[in-house]
């Protein structure tokens, strides 16, 4: 710029200014984003140039590895188990100086380095290595590639569940020194149990023991889980337990720190925020950590030198992973201990028949108490049947019958009492009105259903029932009815006004009530913890728990009502149980007695003579009607299959809620459930995998979605 041109108003210091502002200005810009190399015509690593990728894709007919060439400026980086970003979807026509190119930028796992390709065409290069840290182990892989093969899934949507994003600035921080193994911990209240010192003795000196644990009611079983993983740890192992929700993780992580202090386990729940979550997960994998406590997502946690694998309440709908392709904390952790030679422990208050499948199998061991300590542990239980009811003056005004409001009053004046009601979405399909016994299918067992209110169909088979009668009772009357939690506690509200009255559901969850008086009404699942214990706990309207149109409909309400029911005092403290369901129904009797372990078994010996889950293996199709069809008849499915079905699922009503697994709202679907009989179990998940990678292959099939092991089959 010539002096001519100068302004004469501007000061002649403005030159720092104006470039002050040039800079600001082009820090704000927005600088267009470089597209990753190709690597055209970049040499290749001297060792090993060939890159072996699983990519993100996690449709089945992709399920497979793919080769990509190692530029040489990647050599260092580009290791087993890193992240790579690679371009997927190249033609082969696009070849320019030996590199395919196009394509899109997909995520992906480095699997392993080779010498050579078995592909016979031009490679991609990898395009860039995400981060240098790796995520993937050998033995996870393995496991991945496990699961996938039982649930009739993909590697890469196994491995979207296994390994967590990744965050940049958790990753940057070095994890701490791994500390010393612990001394072997004492038994503590292991003692009550027969083998519990045993079982402790083993896990310390390296041994790999398997047991389900029916554990005894009251507030020592996170101190009983805790003891387990510090004997894993005394014998220079790690340790990994899965519980169904933060609350009683939570519950865990506290018994550890106060056993063995700070800095010994990881805590991986949802709570935690993606970056503190990674960190914790990061000082797992890097060895700094030998002992996890977590929730669903961390039965993949990658635990070093793995001696246990626990979990707790494996009943619980939580542990049935909701994303493709769908596995269950339980059957992981059984592969886990197959696959590592670990110890296995199942443990809750309740017992579900796979567990006693294990037992009687062999696969693992009982581990209980006896009968004199489950008595003193348990608190007494009384049963209000119907014949009750139709005495029950207070109970025909109401619905709580005299011997209920007699337990609250009682108490009351001690401290708090749990009033337990089944929460929404426990409406059974139909029940016999007389006796409450659930109305099934006489040719599939299946539940029986009035979709139009008049013609009863099968939820199973799809087959029409006229003239139905029920077997227990020779009632011919049906009915479907609940009461919710809301409307219970503004009726126990006015009946004890001075009473503070507190609910715990589905929109607002307590963790811990105080040891004050106090009513606490409770949806199924979500009771919290009382300090000393409840003084009482009454459990209403069994029968809406015990008519779910369910394979599982008393195996779920036993572990409903146990799991409030250990809550409560002991029988010694003055702990009293009301139950108000048929007193003559196997799982009212099972808690009156409170022998979940013999109910299990009884359960067990009745799906094996009818052919049902866990004896045989299941597998859901859904989809339209059309799909489902089309589908059947392209798989070539086991000699010994049967198929149940298709029958039609509820329509969702457009703008409600719908549950992992409904239909979009307004699409009308079916479903077929699929039966092969004990060892067939691989077979099937085998013919489904290959059927759907076919159909995908094609392009042009209408999808249907594949469930192994649905949890719920009516």
């Amino acid at each position: 710029m010539s002096s001519e041109n100068k302004r004469p108003e501007e000061p002649a210091d403005s030159g720092p200014e104006q470039l002050a502002l040039i800079r600001e200005t082009v820090r704000k810009a927005k600088v267009p984003k470089a597209k990753p190399r190709t690597w055209r015509g970049a040499a290749l690593a001297k060792e090993l140039p060939v890159a072996r990728v699983v990519v993100n894709k996690g449709l089945l007919h992709l399920d497979q590895y793919f080769d990509y060439a190692v530029p040489e400026e990647l050599d260092a980086e580009a290791q087993p188990g890193v992240r790579v970003r690679v371009r997927f979807g190249a033609g082969g026509h696009r070849v320019r100086e030996g590199r395919r190119e196009g394509g899109g930028l997909v995520d992906g796992f480095l699997i392993e380095r080779r010498a050579e390709t078995d592909y016979g065409g031009a490679l991609a290069a990898l395009a860039y290595v995400v981060s240098p840290e790796p995520v993937l182990s050998p033995q996870m892989l393995a496991l991945a590639r496990a699961v996938a093969d039982r649930y009739a899934g993909s590697l890469a949507d196994v491995l979207q569940l296994a390994i967590p994003p990744r965050n940049g600035r958790a990753e940057s921080k070095p994890s701490p020194e791994p500390l010393p193994a612990p001394e072997p911990p004492d038994a503590g209240t292991w003692q009550r149990y027969g083998r519990g010192p045993a079982f402790l003795e083993s896990l310390a000196e390296g041994g790999a023991p398997r047991a389900v644990w029916a554990a005894l009611p009251g507030p020592h079983w996170p101190d009983e889980l805790a003891r387990a993983v510090a004997a894993t740890l005394a014998s220079g192992r790690g340790a990994l337990v899965v519980a169904p929700d933060g609350r009683r993780a939570a519950r865990v992580d506290a018994a550890l720190t106060a056993l063995l202090g700070d800095g010994r386990h990881a805590l991986l729940t949802a709570e935690s925020g993606p970056e503190r979550r990674y960190r914790q997960w990061l000082a797992v994998r890097r060895g700094s950590v030998r002992a996890v406590v977590g929730t669903r997502a961390a039965m993949f946690a990658p635990v070093r030198d793995l001696g246990l694998v626990a979990v707790w309440d494996d009943g619980d709908s939580s542990h049935s992973d909701e994303n493709a392709p769908f596995p269950h904390v339980r059957e992981v952790l059984e592969l886990r201990a197959a696959h590592e030679g670990c110890g296995f422990l199942l443990g809750g208050v309740s017992c579900t028949v796979e567990a006693a499948q294990l037992v009687e199998s062999g696969w693992a061991l009982p581990l209980a108490a006896g009968r004199d300590r489950v008595r003193a542990a348990a608190p007494l239980v009384r049963t209000v049947g119907d014949t009750d009811l139709a005495r029950d003056e207070a109970a025909r005004a109401a619905r709580l019958p005299s011997l209920a409001w007699q337990a609250i009053r009682d108490g009351l004046r001690t401290g708090p009492v749990l009033v337990q009601v089944p929460r929404r979405g426990y409406v059974p399909r139909l029940a016999c009105e007389r006796c409450r016994a659930p109305a099934r299918c006489g040719h599939c067992a299946g539940p029986l259903q009035a979709p139009d209110e008049q013609a009863l169909t099968c939820g199973w088979c799809g087959r029409h029932t006229g003239g139905w009668h029920c077997p227990e009772c020779g009632g011919a009357r049906l009915r479907a009815r609940v009461v919710g939690a809301r409307r219970t506690a503004e009726e126990l509200g006015r009946v004890f006004p001075a009473v503070p009255v507190r609910t715990s559901g589905r929109d607002h969850v307590l963790d811990s009530v105080p040891g004050r008086p106090a009513l606490v009404v409770s949806t199924p699942g979500a009771e919290p913890v009382a300090e000393d214990g409840y003084a009482a706990a009454v459990l209403l309207d069994g029968w809406a728990m015990l008519g779910r149109p369910d394979l599982r409909a008393g195996e779920e309400a036993l572990r409903r009502w146990l799991d409030a029911a250990s809550l409560v005092r002991a029988q010694s403290a003055g702990g009293v149980v009301v139950v108000v369901a048929e007193p003559t129904l196997r799982p009212v009797q099972a808690l009156v007695r409170w022998d979940p372990v013999g109910h299990a078994q009884r359960e067990l010996a009745e799906r094996a003579e009818l052919g049902f889950p866990p004896v045989s293996r299941m597998a859901a199709v859904t989809g339209g009607a059309e799909a489902v069809a089309s589908f059947l008849a392209d798989t070539e499915l086991p000699g010994e299959s049967e198929v149940l079905g298709p029958v039609a699922l509820p329509v969702t009503p457009p703008g409600r809620p719908r549950r992992p697994g409904d239909p979009p709202p307004g699409e009308r679907w079916q479903r077929a459930l699929i039966r092969v009989p004990p060892g067939s179990g691989a077979s099937l998940a085998t013919a489904l995998r290959s059927a759907q990678a076919s159909r995908l292959t094609r392009g042009t099939e209408p999808p249907v979605r594949i469930r192994v092991d649905p949890p719920d089959i009516g």
